[in-house]
């Protein structure tokens, strides 16, 4: 049996385009003389959909396009996911199902068990969870279908606080119980550059505790904060890789299903430094690029400063969207420095980018006059610097409203952690490029940008990082040095450590207690943050939700 794994990138709520692009695979797969072709979970409708399955008319529409699917499938079967109505007077309305599609019809339906409400998901909001098991007899053959997290049923332990049997029913146990000669599981599972091996080591496990061969299948793109890496993969019964597909693009591979007892084990390669820089950059391509065609906007504009942040999020934009599609402002103010100014022109004409230099002295001069009955003569302190940061967020948006830019925000995950800037300034944007990537990450990404040719200048990486925003000020100032910032806000943020587990480690006590003090203050500046593209296991936005009126610290 010749199977195609479609490993596509859908657009939520676009039926139209979704159901031509499955059907276009369809055909793809048929003229190669495929038998059966697997797209991803919630394919028709797109993944995560969320409130919009409270719609009737959502629904409604998922239904005709399942139907116009199915009536293509006459000579291939196909697999694909969609909602589908709960007709039982309990539960929840829905169910996340994936669909046998043949002759002509949806002609078998298997419901999601796991229904995961961790991190990004909150799947069990909408779906009613699965109660059956069942498989399917197709050309002498007995393949038994799952989605995603019904094959997570037992995870790695990430915390002292974790754990690692989240479910009290295994699907993968109950389907091996039928006797399938395959596992088909349709997924829709986004990046993280710390969990990389997590997910392959998940259907390694099942494959060798069940003797099933599994195909997986993976969706690709960004829809809003997600960004699906793809990665989709075949297994043999003994846990071995005989067949991976590429990350962050879409493509349509083949498998012969009886080949894959006898394939040799495909050698995976082991995640070096330059491969995990790699991949985060081409998943922040592909969240940037997605995030602007799919709302129908192809321009942007961002603060270059001079400062390794802003250049690192041009460098970005510049490939994701095509330099003639972006517009800068330089804005310097009294505490720019000479050699910052130059390095955000010397990037912005490397790249061939449009940018116009607006001084702030004037307009913060004017603005310190007007606020003078109220400051009087008290200290130059942190109202002055947000001031500064406020008027270039102003200009920045009145370029957006004016001309159509989508405004970017340049802020990284360890200033955004500890509360390092302004709201209503530096933290404008419709988008945060940066704000799942430490500031560590932010150094060892440009270096790895220029590792051919100079592209972001070596002056801005090398430089130490500062606001310039008072005279001679330096990040070190006011925060402990990035490195160790960073190892503290990983474990903190990532692997939920609490203050105790940290000092335990070996860290300053002084420290740590006073960086989640600001972790935690912070929260109200997050709230009102702009989506966060995610690239992490644990990003500020929709997978980290805490109180912002908590006392507990």
């Amino acid at each position: 049996m010749k199977i195609a794994l479609a490993q596509l990138n859908y657009h939520i709520g676009n039926f139209e385009q979704n159901t031509e692009k499955i059907i276009q695979a369809i055909h793809h797969a048929e003229e190669a003389g495929a038998d059966v072709i697997v797209f991803s979970e919630l394919s028709v409708c797109g993944y995560p959909p969320q409130d919009l399955l409270e719609q009737a008319d959502f629904i409604q529409s998922t239904e005709k396009a399942v139907a116009t699917i199915a009536g293509t499938c006459t000579r291939i079967a196909a697999v694909i996911g969609a909602p589908v109505l709960n007709e039982n007077q309990r539960g929840k309305k829905l169910f996340n199902a994936a669909l046998w599609l043949q002759d002509g019809k949806v002609s078998f339906v298997q419901h999601k068990t796991l229904l995961p409400t961790y991190d990004v998901f909150d799947e069990y909001r909408y779906f009613e969870p699965n109660r059956t098991f069942e498989v399917i007899q197709f050309r002498g053959h007995t393949i038994a279908l799952s989605i995603c997290e019904d094959l997570w049923d037992h995870q790695p332990v990430e915390n002292s606080f974790a754990r690692n049997s989240l479910y009290t029913i295994s699907p993968a146990e109950e389907l091996a119980k039928l006797n399938p000669d395959l596992l088909i599981n349709i997924a829709a599972s986004p990046y993280s550059y710390n969990q990389g091996d997590k997910r392959k080591n998940i259907l390694i496990n099942n494959s060798r505790q069940h003797q099933l061969p599994i195909v997986y299948v993976n969706q690709v793109g960004g829809n809003t904060e997600l960004i699906f890496d793809g990665g989709s993969m075949v297994l043999n019964r003994n846990g071995e890789i005989v067949h991976e597909m590429p990350l962050f693009e879409e493509a349509i591979q083949f498998i012969e299903l009886d080949n894959i007892h006898h394939s040799p084990s495909k050698a995976s390669t082991a995640e070096t430094e330059d491969l995990r820089l790699k991949n985060m950059h081409q998943a922040l391509l592909l969240g940037l690029k997605d995030y602007f065609f799919k709302s129908g906007f192809n321009k942007a504009t961002l603060g270059l400063s001079g400062g390794i942040d802003s250049a690192l999020t041009l460098a970005i934009a510049a490939e994701a969207l095509g330099s003639e599609n972006i517009n800068v402002l330089l804005m310097p103010s009294q505490f720019s420095s000479g050699h910052s100014i130059q390095d955000a022109k010397d990037l912005a004409e490397k790249l061939n980018i449009s940018y116009q230099i607006l001084p702030i002295h004037e307009a913060y001069q004017s603005l310190l006059n007007t606020l003078q009955p109220i400051f009087q003569d008290l200290p130059f302190g942190l109202a002055e610097e947000n001031l500064q940061a406020r008027i270039r967020g102003t200009l920045l948006m009145a370029l957006s409203n004016k001309l159509g830019y989508l405004l970017l925000n340049t802020s990284n995950k360890s200033e955004a952690a500890v509360g390092y800037g302004t709201l209503y300034g530096d933290m404008n944007g419709a988008l945060s490029v940066l704000g799942d990537v430490y500031k560590t990450d932010v150094f060892k990404m440009s270096r790895w940008i220029n590792r051919n040719q100079e592209i972001i200048p070596w002056n801005t990486i090398n430089k130490p990082p500062s606001a310039e925003l008072r005279p001679d000020q330096k990040d070190s100032d006011s925060l402990p040095n990035y490195d160790l910032l960073d190892a503290i806000l990983f474990r903190f943020i990532e692997l939920k450590q609490s203050a105790s587990e940290l000092i335990r480690e070996g860290f300053d006590a002084e420290i740590v207690n006073r960086v989640i003090r600001l972790v935690n203050l912070n929260e109200h500046k997050r709230f009102q943050a702009p989506p966060v593209l995610r690239v992490s296991s644990k990003a500020f936005g929709m997978g980290r939700r805490m109180p912002i009126v908590a006392k507990y610290s």
